[in-house]
């Protein structure tokens, strides 16, 4: 079975070694390499993870940045197999037996 690939996005990380920390820093450059892109549209480019970007785009991040693709996007594997744990005594008690008892008040007559 083929694994199924993922990425992460590290625009944000990028700009702060670049000392860009500001989204909207990243809307003149852009726009010197004709972008024109809404604050809230690079916004979103830097905070989320974009599942469309354009070609032009990504190469105008790179020359702004002065970086490569491998510094912005990582490739990570994603297996098909949940990620379970098992307890330490080998058993599939799970946190359920680490939860603490709820305390029962009694009147004091009793």
């Amino acid at each position: 079975m083929a694994a199924k690939l993922d990425y992460q996005w590290h625009l944000r990380q990028v700009m702060a070694t670049r000392g860009m920390f500001s989204t909207t820093d990243l809307i003149a450059p852009l726009a010197k390499r004709g972008i024109k892109l809404s604050s809230s549209q690079v916004y979103r480019l830097v905070v989320e993870r974009p599942e469309r970007l354009s070609l032009k785009i990504l190469m105008a991040l790179l020359d702004i940045l002065d970086c490569t693709m491998d510094d912005l996007i990582e490739p990570i594997a994603v297996g098909g197999q949940a990620k379970k744990t098992k307890a330490a005594g080998g058993g599939e008690a799970g946190i359920g037996s680490l939860r603490p008892k709820r305390a029962r008040i009694t009147p004091a007559d009793q």
